[in-house]
């Protein structure tokens, strides 16, 4: 499935106000567009992006959405968790919004493929 065509839900992200929303989706499509510069012919998933060696969120964009959720949460482990799943929706409504053409792989977590036309 091509998500320009249907991408499915996307889920707003409540816990950032519109500023630091702006600037975590910014920081996103940044990667975005490095990971379609360097690997223009693979897979990607917002752990991808910033997971495994790039999980620490520390002066990043993304920063808030752990702070915000390790509040409101028992663990650290929990807070991360929802930060991440924050993180995919941002990713979602980035590749949704971006003027190129990405297919929608959907599992257990969803990943994308730039369509290079």
């Amino acid at each position: 499935m091509t998500i320009k065509n249907n991408g499915g839900t996307i889920r707003d992200v409540n816990v950032l106000s519109l500023e630091e929303k702006q600037r975590a989706k910014d920081f996103l499509q940044r990667s975005v567009y490095c990971w379609c510069k360097n690997k223009p012919d693979e897979e990607f998933a917002v752990r991808t992006l910033v997971g495994a060696e790039n999980a620490d969120w520390r002066g990043t964009p993304l920063q808030p959405l752990y702070d915000k959720h390790r509040k409101t949460s028992a663990t650290e482990d929990d807070a991360y968790a929802k930060a991440a799943k924050d993180a995919g929706w941002l990713l979602k409504r980035v590749i949704k919004d971006d003027k190129r053409k990405f297919n929608l792989i959907q599992n257990r977590v969803n990943h994308y493929i730039w369509l290079r036309e």
